[in-house]
Formats: C-alpha cells, structure tokens, sequence
C-alpha cells in the first residue's frame, strides 16, 4: 500500500461534477446564447487558466470571465441546497485514516470551496492538506497540483496514490509519477487514459476492496 493518498474533489469525493456539466451548457441562458452540450466534458478537470481559454472557442462574443462566474454562482446554489458524498467515499477515508495514511485534496475548484464543501461534509478531519487551483501556476494536466500536495503531505509523489475521474487529472497524476487510479464518474475513460491508470473502478467502494486485498 502506498504512504499517501491524493484525492479529486468535484465527481471523486461529491456527485456534483453532473453539476457543473449541468452548468456549462445551462450557463449560456444567461448569454441568451444557444447551448452548446459538447462544451461540458471539454471544461471537465481543466484548470482556470485552461477554462477561460477554452471558453471564447464556444462563445467568442462573451467574456470568459463573466461566463466562468456564472458557472461557479450555479453550481455553489445547488451545492448550498443539496452536498452528496459518493459511494464508498467515508469508508475509504476512515481506512486510511485508521491505518495512518495521511490525505490531501487536490482539487481545480478554489480552496476556500473545498474547505467549505468538507466541512459542510463531515469529512474536513481527514484532510491534513488542501490545494485548491489557486494554489499552482498550472492546473491540470500538469502535474504540479499533484506534486505540490504530496509535498505538502511530506511523501514523494510516487509513493502516493492519487483518486481522479477526469481524463485530465489521470494525465496530471501520472506526469507527476503518482499512482493514478480512476474511479469512474460522468464518462469512462478511453484507451488512451485507461493505458495512463494504475487501476481504474467503477467505484470507491471496489478500489477499497482492491487496496485492501493489496491489489494496487
């Protein structure tokens, strides 16, 4: 079992990745602009710097910024009226808690919303560390949100393992050499991610069994 443990926020610990798809495409409303359903898995696991780039390639006539604002508006009022954890996700933090593994968050959202989001939880006592992607100069797929959390944990990277359901943080977790498993949420991942996966689950609940039986 490796010393340390990495996890995602949005679609790894909560079910509120389905929120923000949601959001790209009913965002555009707002903009009396057509929705674009295509845009949603393209914002998926990018950092900001990424999505406001990305953003003028749907809607070159509005501001990326005000566009990225109306997002995150929607999808901390739905997180506000509704927080779920995911299957599995409690049981994995107390067996690695129990067995003294510490755990660190490292997430695209902003830290200040992580640290509202596991506290409103319950799950903010396990966490010995946060990075949110106000943290880094560059967001995932690179490695350095994964790199920065493992130091922060006092553990190499490769000697932590690292939960994602993004394509894009697969790609960031092993550039920086971590164990990458990928617990599938919205979108299964192609050859090409899975090839990157040290394990890929379908949920938390089977990659602690897999962990437990000494499998990854």
């Amino acid at each position: 079992m490796k010393r340390g443990a990495i996890f995602d926020m949005d679609g790894t610990l909560f079910d509120t990745e389905k929120l923000y798809r949601l959001a790209w495409i009913e965002t555009a409303d707002d903009f009396g602009l057509p929705r674009k359903p295509e845009m949603a898995p393209a914002m998926s696991g990018r950092g900001v710097k990424k999505i406001l780039a990305t953003i003028p390639q749907y809607f070159p006539e509005v501001d990326a910024n005000e566009y990225f604002l109306h997002v995150v508006k929607r999808v901390r009022k739905a997180i506000e009226e509704k927080l779920e954890i995911k299957s599995g996700v409690v049981e994995i933090l107390q067996y690695f808690h129990d067995n003294k593994i510490p755990m660190a968050i490292a997430s695209s959202s902003a830290t200040e919303d992580i640290e509202k989001n596991i506290k409103r939880a319950g799950i903010d006592k396990f966490f010995s560390a946060i990075v949110g992607g106000d943290q880094i100069e560059n967001g995932k797929p690179a490695p350095d949100i994964f790199q920065l959390a493992a130091k922060k944990i006092n553990l190499p990277p490769e000697d932590c393992y690292v939960f994602e359901d993004s394509a894009n943080g697969i790609r960031g977790a092993a550039a920086a050499k971590c164990a990458a498993i990928m617990v599938i949420d919205q979108v299964p991942p192609l050859p090409e991610i899975r090839e990157l996966c040290t394990a890929v689950f379908d949920n938390m609940n089977d990659a602690l069994d897999a962990i437990k039986n000494s499998d990854v």
